[in-house]
């Protein structure tokens, strides 16, 4: 077999940017129309962009399957327990082309790396890319990965939906999926030796302290909730000012309220946003009657991101019944922060340094696949930098030779987990 030091040396020197830049292209052509890319999850664009996977894993020779759940899994089998590596290939709306995408792009050319060598391997390698990560459709995040590691079961799809009022359920269905399977996609403990996940910041934390590889120690917990606020829509000009009982008032004064919470010295590291506000009937002339919002609270403390979130929710109610009007807060998800396995982030710390990389240790403020997969198997998140820190939009930029950069640290490291008694 080839000693390891070597076998290191020939499989990062052929590790490709230009490859890499082919698989970002093409993933960013299966888009929706308008700005940036949009690909929901479980639909035909999404579930397309997995068979380019899928194809692409499959003419390297790798063992391809999707699972209830969604998941494309490439495997090179061996004869230990599995080292996995991925990400997700859904978008939010009118998103960039790298979120999510780029750990995926990260996952093939390892697997064309790796293939080349396959007598040196030992254990067994699955590249992954996860479904549904964003929670854009469905309001909650990482659908998938929440799959295999038993936090979302099957009579969470029915009472998922999106704004239209589908069901995950339904969606899945309706792009071939099996989702009274959903609870077989889960995966066995006993399975896996550990799994590396490369994503880009979406921060600007790398850039300006000019590091080439973030390594996170903590992902932020995320409690989200949907807002409703009803009030009495009533003419513009035929009704005085201390008459109304405007909706938009209402949900105008929640949302300032929010972000007041958070900038709270008390509350350093939380954050509240609202993304997303509709307002009925939504003429010019007319005092809203209806309001429709989200609330997305993330923190690392676990225990003061489910405090803040019950707080919004009475503090809603008062500022509500002040106006004279009715609020509803439905949760529509919760996760817990999560610490990522020190030991596993220490083997990337040694990659980094081994390939003349600096980098930074630095929590996600965003939630990844590998938070919920590290649920089954110790875990770990690589960052590459985002340029300005703008990620969720079409600005959203990493260059290749950086998405490369971190493509070598996920494979020594992978190199070096293989080794692993």
């Amino acid at each position: 077999m080839t000693p390891p030091t070597a076998l290191d040396a020939a499989a990062l020197d052929t590790v490709d940017s230009d490859r890499i830049a082919a698989h970002l292209d093409r993933f960013a052509r299966l888009t929706e129309a308008g700005e940036g890319c949009t690909r929901l999850a479980y639909t035909p664009l999404e579930r397309e962009a997995h068979a380019v996977f899928a194809a692409h894993m499959s003419g390297l020779g790798l063992l391809v399957h999707t699972d209830p759940a969604g998941n494309t899994i490439a495997e090179l089998p061996g004869d230990a327990a599995a080292l996995g590596t991925g990400s997700h290939l859904d978008t939010v709306p009118h998103g960039g082309g790298l979120d999510g995408i780029a750990g995926v792009a990260a996952a093939m050319e390892i697997a064309e790396v790796v293939t080349r060598r396959a007598s040196a391997r030992r254990r067994t390698w699955r590249f992954v890319a996860f479904a549904a990560e964003e929670g854009a459709r469905f309001g909650q995040a990482c659908n998938g990965s929440r799959m295999v590691a038993g936090l979302t079961g099957r009579a969470d799809l029915d009472r998922l939906a999106d704004r239209d009022g589908r069901t995950m359920a339904e969606a899945m269905t309706a792009v071939g999926l099996t989702p009274d399977r959903a609870d077989e996609a889960r995966w066995a403990p006993e399975d896996w030796h550990a799994f590396v996940e490369l994503h880009i910041e979406q921060g600007e934390v790398l850039q300006s302290r000019g590091a080439d590889i973030g390594v996170v120690d903590l992902i932020s917990g995320s409690t989200r909730l949907r807002v409703a606020v009803h009030g009495r829509a009533t003419h513009s000009g035929g009704t005085p000012m201390h008459l109304r009982h405007d909706a938009l008032v209402v949900a105008a004064e929640c949302v300032t309220l929010g972000d007041r919470l958070a900038r709270d010295a008390r509350h350093h590291g939380t954050r509240v946003t609202v993304g997303r506000l509709e307002v009925e009937p939504g003429s010019i002339t007319t005092i809203p009657g209806a309001v429709d919002f989200s609330v997305d609270v993330r923190d690392v403390d676990t225990v003061r991101q489910r405090d803040v979130a019950r707080r919004l929710a009475a503090e809603f109610d008062r500022i509500a019944r002040s106006h004279g009007t009715s609020v509803r807060v439905d949760v529509l998800a919760d996760t817990s922060p999560v610490l990522l396995s020190a030991a596993l982030a220490g083997r990337v710390r040694d990659s980094c340094a081994a390939l003349g990389l600096s980098y930074r240790v630095l929590p996600s403020g965003a939630s990844h696949d590998a938070q919920q997969v590290n649920r089954i198997t110790p875990a770990a998140l690589v960052f590459v930098p985002s340029r300005d820190g703008v990620s969720h939009a079409p600005q959203e930029y990493t260059t290749p030779a950086q998405i490369a950069a971190g493509t070598k640290v996920v494979l020594r490291t992978l190199l070096r987990l293989d080794a692993d008694a």
